[in-house]
Order: structure tokens, then C-alpha cells, then sequence
């Protein structure tokens, strides 16, 4: 086993969206990057999303607070949310303040911070874009937030002006015709949609992220591929440990997803974290037009996407602890609402995907300086945005690790908040 050390200036540990993104920043700023994960770029939570660039997502997933919320949720047996007891006990602390944040007051404070990080999504992907030459995975037709119900589209449709109008979106309100017209394929059970036209879809999340990283090779930076083992500050350094050797850098960026935590425990800090799982499945393409859009049934809680791999269902939000075996009857109960609702084939794979969005208690990530650690940088807690703002996350942590006035106040985004 090699134990040669590399010194670099930066290492960022985590080859996801996020971290592959602040990689790729860097290098173009002049630094020597090293860009650390046990799997190759993209291979990890940013493989398995929905596949949306959603600009037009500026009002983060608040906990529900509403008794008939509650307790349609406390069966079990819904299909946006489900949860398990450990999951449950292992993050009450957390979840306690997700809930008290997501308050009307606090959430009212919370929603024009997160969406100015938002704002940034698809204007700081474009450039990526074209740097990777990844155009012919980019469909920029929005997608459709579809509804079953005159009542929810009426009172979402509502809401969603409002949104659109404060934060400078452009949606258009399909009725049940409109809706037909653009997507003959579904049933009579879609009474209309809300299209976002801001957003953006990818036909292989997977394939962006290390479209993005051949990227940043291409300006000089190096991806290892290895497990870590231990990361330590020394005298003017940081010194992180892998099964391939030690890697040595005066900056250290920790972008690792919903293992982040575990890496926060070693070095002192007691952040609000929890993980919201999610799994997906590849079904054959119906004969015929097919689906043309992405589609997320609203009132029920899962997204169908018209995908290079086929149609991938991906589920809504399963509160349990990160590693624990999977339970598909979330999955499953999805699925047979979409059989009614889209031509689905059959499944493509025997075991469907599972992976865990990283969350915060105030839905905010976390990006900027680590309190107690000169040289350490935190961008992680992205929740169901990480592939959404992997590049403006890059960008943002580049500005304030070079000294610059960031593109926003990124106060309500530092450690110390908490």
C-alpha cells in the first residue's frame, strides 16, 4: 500500500454535486485541488435524485404543523412521508427544532434566505454546462407539479403566484385540456398542473456530476478514489488519512452529504443534522409518445421522470436512520398510484435504489468556515437540493475562501448560527 503524502492546497472531501462543484470552482480560481470519496463522482445521494434544477423551489419543505397533516401521518402509510421509530428517536432533537422552524414566523425569516441561494441554481449551471460539454443531458422545458383535485391545484396555483411573483418566476397554469394536450399519456385522474418554466431537467444526474468532474480534471484537479480513514489539523495543514495514503492541505472542505455528521462528531461540533432517505426504480418506456415532461403528483408524494435509463419513480421522504436496511413499501405503494396514473413497463432492475438527503433543523445548509478550525470549510445539509445547488455552493464557498464579497450574505448560512 502506497503511503506517499500529496500536498495540494485544498482537499474537498465528498464527490457529489456539492462537492465536485466546489472542486471544480477552486481549480478555476488557481488552487490545487484534491477531490477525496470512496466512489467515483456522482455515484452516491447526487446519482439516485429526480433529476430537477429547481429554480423555482425557493420555499424549502417545512415539517407539518396542521392536526389533519399530523395525523394522516401518524399511520404510516402515506407516500410523500413515511417514517420508523429509530429513525425518529435518533434525530428527535433535530426534528423537535425542523418543527419550531418551521413555525409562520420562523419560517417567514427562513424562506427569503434560502431562496437567495436559490436564485443562484440554474445561472452558476450553465457555465458548468458548457465547461463539461453536457448540453445533450439538459432539457430546459421545465417540469409539471401535477394535481388530482380542483380544491389542492386552486389553493397550490394560489400560492405558487405569490411565490412566483415575489422571487421572479414564470409558471404556466394547465388545465385539464392543456395538460392532455402536452402529456396524452396520462390518465383522467390529472385534473391540471402548474408548469415551471425556470427549471431545468437532466436525462442522468449521475452523468452531470462526473461530466462536471472530467471538468475539473481538465483545469488540473485530481480525484482519488479511497476511503477516509482519519483527518487531523496540523501545524498549518490538514492531514486527512485514506486507504490509499495521506493526503496533506492547508484548506479542508467537508462536503459529505449525510455522512458529514459523522466526521462532525470527531472534530467537536453538534450540528442539528438528520437524513431524509429516498429510493427510486427504473421502469421500461411505455410504447407509443411517452412521457414528455418530469412529473410530480402532487397530492400523493412521488416524481416520474422520463430518464436516459428509463422512467424513474422516486419516492418522497423516509424519516429513518441512514444505514438501516430498506423498507419498500413505500416504494411499492407509489408505484401502484403511477401504474393508474402512466403507462410504467416493467421494473428494470431487482433492487431499487436507496440513498439520504442531508438535512438541517432550520432547512438551511451549511456553507462557510468551521468555528473552532482555521483552514476548515463546511458546504453540506443541502436537504432535497443538493444537485439543485451544487454550483452555486461552489461558487459561494470559492468567494468567501478567497476573501470576496460572496454573491449574497451567506450569514444565515454559517455553522455559527446554530
Amino acid at each position: 500500500m502506497s503511503r506517499e503524502c500529496h500536498d495540494s492546497d485544498t482537499i474537498v472531501l465528498g464527490a457529489g454535486m456539492v462537492g465536485v462543484s466546489i472542486a471544480y470552482h477552486l481549480a478555476r480560481r488557481g488552487r490545487s485541488v484534491v477531490l477525496v470519496d470512496r466512489r467515483a463522482p456522482g455515484h452516491e445521494t447526487s446519482f439516485g435524485n429526480a433529476g430537477i434544477i429547481q429554480r423555482e423551489a425557493v420555499a424549502p419543505y417545512a415539517f407539518p404543523r396542521d392536526a389533519r397533516t399530523l395525523l394522516q401521518v401518524v399511520p404510516n402509510r402515506r407516500i410523500d412521508i413515511r417514517y420508523r421509530p429509530a429513525g425518529m428517536l435518533g434525530a428527535a432533537g433535530a426534528l423537535f427544532r425542523y418543527w419550531q422552524n418551521s413555525a409562520p414566523g420562523a419560517y417567514a425569516r427562513i424562506l427569503p434566505e434560502y431562496a437567495s441561494l436559490i436564485s443562484l441554481s440554474t445561472q452558476e449551471h450553465a457555465p458548468m454546462i458548457a465547461a463539461a460539454g453536457a448540453e445533450s443531458l439538459i432539457c430546459r422545458d421545465g417540469w409539471l407539479e401535477m394535481y388530482r383535485t380542483p380544491e389542492a391545484f386552486e389553493a397550490r396555483l394560489a400560492r405558487a403566484t405569490v411565490l412566483a411573483e415575489r422571487f421572479g418566476l414564470t409558471l404556466e397554469r394547465l388545465d385539464r385540456a392543456a395538460l392532455a394536450e402536452r402529456e396524452p399519456e396520462l390518465s383522467k385522474e390529472a385534473i391540471g398542473a402548474i408548469l415551471w418554466r425556470d427549471s431545468w431537467t437532466v436525462a442522468d444526474p449521475g452523468a452531470l456530476v462526473a461530466a462536471y468532474a472530467e471538468a475539473f480534471e481538465a483545469l488540473g484537479g485530481r480525484v482519488v478514489k479511497a476511503n477516509v480513514t482519519s483527518m487531523a489539523q496540523g501545524e498549518g495543514d490538514w492531514r486527512v488519512t485514506t486507504e490509499t495514503g495521506e493526503l496533506r492541505a492547508r484548506n479542508l472542505v467537508m462536503a459529505m452529504g449525510p455522512w458529514a455528521g459523522d466526521w462532525l462528531s470527531r472534530l467537536g461540533y453538534r450540528l442539528p443534522l438528520f437524513v431524509k432517505r429516498g429510493y427510486h426504480m427504473h421502469y421500461a418506456p411505455p410504447q407509443g409518445r411517452g412521457l414528455r415532461h418530469w412529473i410530480m403528483d402532487a397530492e400523493v408524494g412521488y416524481v416520474v421522470a422520463p430518464m436516459r435509463d428509463g422512467v424513474r419513480l422516486t419516492t418522497g421522504a423516509e424519516l429513518a436512520p441512514r444505514d438501516a436496511p430498506p423498507e419498500l413499501d413505500q416504494l411499492d405503494a407509489a408505484e401502484a398510484v403511477a401504474r393508474r396514473l402512466v403507462p410504467l413497463g416493467a421494473r428494470l432492475s431487482d433492487t431499487p435504489w436507496k440513498g439520504a438527503r442531508p438535512c438541517t433543523a432550520d432547512m438551511k445548509p451549511v456553507i462557510g468556515p468551521a468555528p473552532e478550525h482555521d483552514g476548515l470549510w463546511f458546504a453540506f445539509g443541502h436537504g432535497h437540493q443538493g444537485f439543485t445547488l451544487g454550483p452555486a455552493t461552489g461558487r459561494l464557498l470559492g468567494e468567501m475562501m478567497d476573501g470576496e464579497t460572496p454573491a449574497i450574505d451567506m450569514t444565515p448560512f454559517r455553522a455559527d448560527r446554530f
